[in-house]
């Protein structure tokens, strides 16, 4: 295993950049936040610019700590925040407008209308996913209808779209590399899942130029070479998945029936089905796991918008904590004999409730309730959303997920509290692997494995190690008064409720 292998794993706010030396060893990483745009109510942006400049930086900033030059590094794999859009000049590479994240809901009524004609089975039918403004397609098409010139432009071949992953590319290699991977492709609501294509029903459906869409490839693929002058050498760039495909491949869940669950910003559980496409009866997403060497490997997921980012509202939002870090000690101190319930549909409910104008929620607070109990809350809302993407899962598919022990990954993982909680709540073993940067890990993995300085796939699955496994200790009276009070409040908070 020698040669090093440089990750960029873009998130949704904050860029890192990591090397990974011999033995999957993190050998110099980089991180930067950068600035959340809320023009309006709902709607969230970011500047394509300033993410441009956060991997820049945090790629130079990972090669000085790993003490290395850019010559050194045998392969680039790139992981990303899904779904969130970007449309670019082709001539100069200038973004016409703010890229539009994928929490952004300015295209509910948009959704509303679609459904409204009954068009959200043709949708679900090619592409597995729900008619939801989370979406890139209709984020695509109300940025067509909304910056001026742009889809007559679109339809010239002078703009280009993107998911960040492909705006990243085009910036690295100059313009010369026009390209996406299966994973993030299959995210936009334009791509056909079964043929692997651009689904051109679709695109006329939303309006979308195909002139302006990039060559779909494998996970683990040629998708050019950086410009020499930006880092000092060209460097291969060889992965790309979506950041929840990307944790799939780095926690080795490639098993039909193994399942991880990622506890960032927002929340997103992912059960590898294999071969087989499932076709969900209970609101969830049918997706593309990975696509490797022409074989496509289906999964169904669940999303939860809000995650981690309720830990940061009580932090930034509500002044109530004074670090994220010490949730899981506050949550410990709260009071036992209050259930205090935070539903966090703060831009809508994602799986299995789909509803995109529902809003948060707090319910059974008393004069007694404080920073404590709130704490405790938006962790149990967790592990209640987990719980509910667990049931959906087990009715949608019967290959042996009641057995599979949940693998976990994101930066809430480091709370012991809240892995016991969510091990009580889902009733079900919760596995914490030693190497938390998964993501990051699994778009190494793509890139190092196509250079041939990583292990193959069935190596890699061995090398993947436990830190700690955390088993359901609460008994089950409690878990069902527990799952009563929370379903409850879910029902009263949604938008037909």
């Amino acid at each position: 295993m020698a040669g090093y292998v440089l990750a960029i794993d873009q998130g949704t706010t904050s860029t890192r950049a990591i090397v990974f030396a011999g033995e999957m060893r993190i050998a110099g990483a980089g991180q930067k936040e950068f600035t959340q745009i809320y023009p309006q109510s709902g709607w969230v942006e970011h500047d394509p610019e300033e993410i441009w400049g956060s991997v820049v930086s945090t790629i130079k900033m990972a090669i000085r700590e790993a003490k290395i030059s850019a010559k050194d590094i045998a392969a680039l794999g790139i992981t990303n925040q899904r779904e969130t859009v970007v449309v670019w000049e082709r001539e100069s590479g200038k973004p016409i407008h703010n890229a539009i994240v994928w929490q952004d809901r300015r295209t509910a009524s948009y959704c509303d209308k679609l459904k409204k004609q009954d068009l959200e089975r043709t949708f679900t039918r090619k592409t597995g996913l729900l008619l939801d403004p989370y979406f890139s397609g209709t984020k695509l098409s109300w940025m067509l209808a909304n910056v001026k010139g742009a889809r007559a432009r679109a339809a010239k071949g002078e703009l280009c779209f993107g998911t960040i992953d492909t705006f990243l590319i085009w910036r690295l290699t100059g313009g010369k590399s026009f390209v996406t991977d299966a994973t993030n492709a299959s995210r936009t609501l334009m791509y056909n899942i079964a043929e692997n294509e651009w689904d051109r029903d679709l695109l006329e459906i939303l309006r979308v130029p195909s002139a302006m869409l990039p060559e779909v490839k494998d996970c683990a693929a040629d998708f050019g070479v950086t410009e020499a002058d930006i880092f000092g050498a060209v460097i291969p760039i060889l992965g790309v998945a979506g950041d929840q495909h990307a944790a799939t491949i780095g926690q080795a869940c490639f098993e039909p029936g193994m399942m991880k669950s990622t506890y960032g910003t927002g929340c997103f559980a992912v059960l590898n089905t294999g071969a087989d496409m499932v076709r969900s009866k209970n609101r969830l997403l049918t997706t593309i796991a990975y696509r490797l060497d022409g074989e496509t490997t289906y999964a169904l997921e669940g999303s939860i918008f809000i995650a981690g980012a309720a830990v940061q509202w009580l932090r930034d939002g509500l002044g109530i904590i004074d670090s994220a870090s010490k949730t899981g000690e506050l949550a410990d101190a709260a009071d036992p004999s209050q259930e205090v319930y935070l539903v966090p549909a703060f831009t809508g409910l994602g799986a299995p409730h789909w509803d995109a104008n529902a809003r948060g929620a707090i319910f059974g607070l008393t004069r007694n309730s404080g920073p404590k109990e709130f704490a405790r809350a938006a962790l149990e809302a967790v592990c209640y959303q987990s719980r509910d993407l667990l049931d959906a899962m087990h009715k949608d598919w019967k290959g042996g997920v009641d057995e599979t022990v949940l693998r976990v990954d994101g930066g809430m993982v480091a709370s012991d509290w809240t892995m016991q909680r969510l091990a009580d709540i889902l009733d079900a073993p919760v596995d914490r692997p030693v190497i938390l940067e998964t993501t990051a890990l699994g778009a190494a993995w793509l890139a190092g494995s196509r250079a041939g300085v990583w292990p193959d796939k069935a190596a890699f699955a061995r090398n993947w190690k436990r830190n700690n496994r955390f088993e359901p200790a609460m008994d089950e009276k409690t878990r069902a008064a527990k799952l009563k009070g929370w379903r409850s409040a879910v029902k009263r908070t949604l938008s037909e409720g």
